[in-house]
């Protein structure tokens, strides 16, 4: 399925150079969030799952994972910078979506996905609650 049926193609949200950036809504408890997805196989990947619906949870101090029901593809993976509260992140190795809410350092078999729209702050609600991820449908 081409990648416009998966994201929100409105052109005040493009990327320069014209490609239309990719978005989700995430919702558990009583927060709701959208993220811009990057625009690389593994992001692409992650939008023609969706919808789904994951367990959340805390893991170390600094972010909330969520396992997928299978792997997403590796070949987006290579280090990064700029890393920061509100990215989401795959953590190859174990399969899992990792959303930080705190300061992290790239480490090998992590790939960005996208970014929070407006910041972290959703992501610090402590515990284990059901996840429901979904496509963003244009206006």
């Amino acid at each position: 399925m081409p990648q416009a049926a998966f994201a929100e193609t409105t052109a005040d949200r493009a990327q320069p150079g014209g490609t239309a950036t990719m978005h989700m809504r995430c919702s558990f408890a009583d927060q709701t969030f959208t993220v811009s997805l990057e625009d690389n196989p593994s992001a692409r990947e992650l939008a023609a799952m969706l919808p789904l619906d994951l367990g959340i949870e805390d893991y170390s101090t600094n972010e909330k994972i969520a396992y997928l029901p299978r792997k997403l593809t590796e070949e987006s993976g290579g280090p990064f910078s700029n890393e920061a509260p509100g990215d989401l992140c795959y953590y190859a190795p174990w399969g899992n979506l990792a959303f930080f809410h705190g300061g992290y350092k790239y480490s090998s078999g992590l790939i960005r996905l996208g970014r929070l729209d407006d910041g972290p702050r959703p992501l610090l609600k402590r515990g284990k609650f059901s996840l429901r991820i979904e496509q963003l449908t244009p206006a």
